[in-house]
């Protein structure tokens, strides 16, 4: 039986942050963050050209397959930091969705770190390693974890259609496979919700006919339609998700050194895939619908301090979590001491080091040789038949 919150109304604007920041939250949370960096590095430079190069050679499901449990491994740290070590409080409502299912995620964008917490709902689903993002380009540039978005597969944007449409459609081809487990994850509304850009969004709205919204921008609907009209046939379902804190919206430091926020409030509402509309109209008008509706539960989450029918997932398991940061911190001092023991090795990572940002920068992704073998053959066989 899972433990029901008790709703407090949230009665003004908070402005100073939830825990004070200490010189012991400082240290934590400086070490936590060495520890994030350190073992990503080791992860990939150890375990990427094995299954991201070399056994992508032979197939892409089974290169994903041996990768995924990898990367739910160390991202599940994150969920450790924010529930365990933090005492931050993952509050969900809605539905309660089932294990295993293939979706895509919409959610809003309240903040830089919202995309952070979904994993704290892929977690406690089994799809951790699965989980995957549309997101700006320009976090494909940042070192380690840049490198890791791409070896992952997320899709990057530049937040303009015309360049971004033949991305989207080149990447989400390659998701197609239902013996792929997916987690696909997209913000409609393209960028985190200010003031200001609430305001332009919402004379936006008033001049173009569409609903003016309080709480999140109107979402743009070209890459949603994108997403769900090449996927609609390999997935089980769309999860409609709406994240709210308690009482200050975090940045990444805030989340970091454990002094905001205090509650994360998670909604999902999971509509099945044969309930969703078809045509480029329907669908748009779907997802404006759909932010309407965040829009209401984010005013009635200010007013009554919580979402409807909460309590809809247990808590983490603490010795799960210290299960996994275990072995996370065994298999990085196993590679930190190799690195430094043998030539061999430092020269496999030094190899390792170079590939990633190179990878990166110039988005290359191995081809299966039998695919490529297959394609040479049939462009030889359509030159003999001209």
């Amino acid at each position: 039986m899972l433990k029901m919150e008790v709703c407090k109304p949230l009665t003004s604007e908070i402005s100073s942050k939830h825990r004070p920041l200490t010189p012991l939250r400082i240290l934590r949370g400086v070490l936590c963050l060495v520890v994030l960096i350190l073992t990503a590095l080791m992860f990939l430079a150890f375990f990427v050209p094995p299954i991201a190069v070399l056994l992508r050679l032979f197939s892409i499901r089974y290169s994903r397959k041996a990768a995924s449990p990898l990367f739910g491994l160390w991202l599940a740290l994150w969920p450790f930091l924010f529930e365990k070590i933090n005492k931050t409080n993952v509050i969900f409502s809605g539905e309660q969705v089932p294990a295993g299912e293939r979706v895509l995620l919409i959610a809003n964008h309240r903040t830089e770190v919202d995309w952070m917490y979904l994993w704290n709902l892929a977690l406690r689903k089994g799809s951790l390693g699965h989980i995957k993002y549309v997101l700006k380009n320009s976090l494909m540039k940042l070192p380690i974890f840049g490198w890791a978005f791409h070896i992952f597969e997320f899709i990057p944007v530049e937040r303009n259609w015309e360049s971004d449409e033949p991305i989207m459609q080149q990447m989400l081809l390659t998701y197609t496979d239902r013996q792929d487990p997916l987690w696909l994850a997209l913000f409609p509304e393209g960028t985190d919700f200010t003031e200001q850009k609430c305001k332009r969004s919402q004379k936006f709205a008033a001049e173009n006919g569409f609903p003016v919204l309080n709480h999140v921008l109107l979402p743009k609907t070209k890459g949603f339609f994108a997403c769900l009209n090449t996927l609609r046939s390999s997935l089980d379902a769309v999860y409609d998700v709406t994240i709210a804190y308690k009482h200050n919206c975090p940045t990444l430091l805030d989340n970091v050194f454990g002094v905001d926020p205090s509650e994360v409030h998670i909604h999902i509402q999971r509509m099945p895939i044969k309930t969703m509309p078809v045509s480029e109209e329907e669908t748009a008008a779907w997802l404006v619908d759909a932010f309407e509706r965040k829009d209401r539960l984010i005013t009635d989450f200010n007013n009554r301090g919580c979402f409807p029918n909460q309590g809809t997932e247990p808590p983490m398991s603490t010795v799960k979590c210290l299960i996994n940061c275990s072995l996370v911190m065994a298999l990085t001092a196993v590679f930190t001491y190799l690195t430094f023991v043998s030539m061999w090795v430092r020269f496999y990572v030094a190899i390792s080091c170079v590939y990633l940002p190179l990878a990166t920068y110039f988005n290359f992704r191995p081809t299966p040789l039998f695919g490529l073998v297959d394609s040479l053959l049939c462009r030889d066989k359509s030159k003999k038949c001209r």
